[in-house]
């Protein structure tokens, strides 16, 4: 059967919202692209976008519906149930999920009591896996309302939830303080960020991603040995070259990670492998069975 109108919103709750809605609007010589910033704005208001926020949309924006309904299922980020005050997303795209993200997304669902997109009775927590978020230098990474947690453990990522739901206050690894699902809409909607020290905070890529930038500036960028996972990372340079040790990337993170696969560890098979220059001993290993 097909759904009734939406309801309209309560009329001080529309009254606050068209203000804002207003704001946002003016920023944009044709209206109509407010269309994303709007959907942020009713997602803080609820927490994910419902058929009233929806309706609110295509009437301030002279759109129907469908046309919002389009835009609000093709985005990830905008929610199209309730969810919890804290959405975890555990990516588990290729070098998250080779360095542990897969394994850190399984212990959260079985810690967690929750599936892909689940929230948990309490309403803290919402899970996910997310595709990549460009810090790869930091592998594996949780993000927690679109904040970084570098360089996590299953081990790990457990106390953070766990720190979540007792309202303890958990600091992201780099960028701004962390807010609630609700909040955080609020501020992707363009809205400033008022908390104290939040705007200052800052969060920068790693040394590994500038590499690039350094060598087009003509700086000398020394090589870096990657150490094969389970073997202690040497403080000292390649030999040759100068400076100091420094975190580069997470193949030599200050933490053990973990295999994505623990059944089927990465690495040289036991015993070493033949090289070219072997193929002989197999020919005549052939030649002997076919002669038998």
């Amino acid at each position: 059967m097909p759904q009734l109108p939406a309801p309209d919103y309560p009329a001080d709750v529309r009254a606050r919202l068209e203000t804002d809605a207003k704001a946002i609007i003016g920023r944009y010589p044709d209206s109509r692209s407010a269309l994303l910033p709007l959907l942020h704005l009713v997602q803080s208001e609820e927490g994910h976008v419902t058929r009233t926020g929806m309706r609110f949309c295509a009437e301030l924006l002279d759109l129907t519906t469908a046309e919002v309904t389009a835009v609000a299922t093709f985005y990830t980020m905008y929610r199209r149930k309730p969810s919890g005050d804290y959405q975890v997303g555990v990516c588990t795209n290729t070098l998250c999920a080779v360095m542990g993200g897969d394994a850190i997304f399984d212990e959260l669902k079985e810690h967690l009591g929750v599936g892909n997109g689940g929230t948990t009775e309490d309403g803290k927590i919402t899970l996910e896996h997310i595709e990549c978020n460009a810090a790869c230098d930091f592998a594996p990474v949780v993000m927690v309302n679109w904040e970084f947690f570098d360089n996590q453990t299953p081990e790990s990522a457990r106390g953070l939830v766990d720190d979540l739901r007792a309202g303890r206050t958990v600091e992201p690894t780099r960028g701004a303080p962390l807010c609630t699902f609700k909040d955080t809409a609020r501020i992707l909607a363009g809205f400033p960020d008022e908390r104290p020290g939040a705007v200052e905070a800052g969060g920068a890529a790693g040394p590994a991603s500038l590499v690039g930038l350094r060598l087009a500036k003509g700086e000398a960028v020394r090589p870096r040995v990657v150490h094969p996972r389970g073997s202690a990372p040497s403080d000292e340079p390649p030999a040759g070259h100068a400076g100091s040790a420094e975190h580069l990337s997470s193949h030599d993170a200050p933490q053990q990670t973990s295999a994505s696969d623990p059944a089927h560890p990465a690495g040289p098979v036991a015993g070493g492998s033949k090289g070219a220059g072997d193929s002989s001993d197999s020919d005549d290993s052939r030649d002997s069975k076919e002669g038998e």
